[in-house]
């Protein structure tokens, strides 16, 4: 038994017991948090998608961070680049409290054209090359490459013991996806032995997997390195003209076929209830944002967030808790089947199936279905809203109607193909300066 995974305190039943042990303790992360994500529209105009709100209370960030110190891993390394001043102000004031004197520490790692001055992180594994200074300066056994902008519960300690355990130059984790949404994922073929033999990034025909023509084995982003071999092949690839620098396109194919890679499937690492499916979720489109944000107002959603032993963590600021007000026939402040977080006054208004975020607030007379208000949103008398997404900030003026005509509401807002509206504060000709 390697001797790293003697001082694991997990029991041999890796998909009940979180797994820290010197494994994480010996890991350093590396989150690359600096994509834009230009298919959430205009709700990433002044921020990247890493610092979308989400869930009521968090940002898309979160849930990757929050996996990184549940699982024990609490070196971590955060790349930004695009409009990162809202996440980087998120970092500093909700992810603070690792303690440097015990070695612990999240440091944000703006794009600084360190290697050439003429450039700007090129891809994602330039995102890490031109950061590897400060990941030696950390001296890890392992390397955790991780996308920022996913949801997801995941117990990396557990990756980190199979990687180990198999003798792995790098492992992939990966989930099963259906064939036509294959394209838009790295798609991989393992062996019996989990080694992977085969690996395409967004191919135009994916490789089904064996006897499932209708599934598909995707790469979720996430990699285990050893420490040294990923310095090499950085370094290698920095120096390849013809690469694009980029873990998907030319890293990974590349280590495939000449070392020892080997896929992790989700579901043996994944933190989920009893009887439920691996959750993992990447809302790149404003439909899959709100279609994951309205899962958590279900009676049973998918993702539960009201588990005390995988917590989610984050920055709010301190607010009084959520109000309901007026119980005339007439007005009446109720919400069911909805999240309302701190701050929210639903004053004589109804709420139904929808995700308020901090400070909302709703005067009376007004109806609001199937919708997600971002922080500080007000919502004036007598509107109705259907199907919408409210960015922060935005006051909607008595009497407006949203999400019923869809025709009318394109000429002013964002409206999807399945009829879903976003409206930011730019497109209600309102002052821009406040959003975060």
């Amino acid at each position: 038994m390697p001797h790293d995974l003697a001082l694991n305190t997990g029991a041999p039943d890796r998909r009940s017991t979180r797994f820290i042990s010197q494994l994480t303790h010996n890991t350093f992360a590396m989150v690359l948090a600096g994509g834009r994500g230009s298919r959430l529209h205009d709700l990433t105009n002044w921020r990247s998608k890493p610092a979308v709100p989400f869930g009521g209370k968090f940002r898309i960030i979160d849930f990757t961070l929050s996996n990184c110190v549940n699982s024990g891993v609490r070196r971590i390394g955060v790349a930004t680049q695009y409009k990162a001043q809202s996440l980087i102000r998120h970092l500093q004031l909700g992810w603070s409290f690792l303690d440097g004197r015990l070695g612990e520490f999240i440091e944000i790692m703006p794009a600084q054209q360190q290697v050439d001055e003429a450039q700007w992180y090129q891809g994602t594994a330039d995102a890490v090359f031109q950061n590897l200074r400060e990941i030696r300066h950390a001296n890890p056994k392992y390397v955790l490459v991780l996308s920022g902008d996913h949801i997801y519960r995941m117990d990396y300690g557990r990756m980190l013991a199979a990687h180990v355990e198999r003798g792995a130059d790098l492992t992939v984790a990966c989930i099963e996806v259906p064939i036509e949404d294959a394209h838009e994922f790295g798609v991989m073929s393992v062996m019996e032995d989990g080694r992977i033999n085969a690996f395409q990034e967004k191919p135009e025909q994916p490789q089904p997997m064996p006897g499932n023509p209708d599934r598909a084995l995707a790469s979720m982003g996430i990699y285990v390195f050893n420490a040294a071999f990923l310095f090499e092949q950085l370094r290698r690839d920095a120096d390849d003209p013809k690469s694009s620098h980029d873990f998907g396109k030319d890293v990974i194919p590349y280590c495939v076929k000449r070392y020892h890679a080997f896929a992790q499937n989700f579901a043996e690492s994944c933190v989920q209830e009893p009887g439920k499916s691996a959750y993992w979720r990447d809302v790149g489109t404003l439909d899959a944002y709100w279609a994951a944000n309205m899962d958590l107002v279900a009676v049973t959603p998918q993702l539960s967030l009201y588990d005390d032993n995988w917590p989610i963590w984050t920055w709010q600021q301190q607010s009084p808790p959520a109000k309901f007000v007026f119980d005339d026939d007439d007005r009446r402040g109720t919400a069911v089947d909805s999240m309302v977080s701190d701050g929210c006054i639903v004053s004589g208004s109804t709420v139904r199936r929808c995700m308020l975020f901090a400070g909302v607030r709703l005067h009376s007379y007004s109806l609001i279905e199937d919708s997600i208000l971002l922080p500080n949103v007000q919502v004036g008398h007598r509107c109705v809203l259907q199907k919408c997404i409210v960015d922060r900030d935005c006051y909607l003026p008595d009497d407006t109607r949203i999400g019923f005509d869809h025709v009318k509401d394109s000429q002013r807002f964002h409206v999807t193909e399945s009829g879903l509206t976003l409206i930011t504060r730019t497109m209600l000709g309102q002052d821009v300066d406040a959003i975060r």
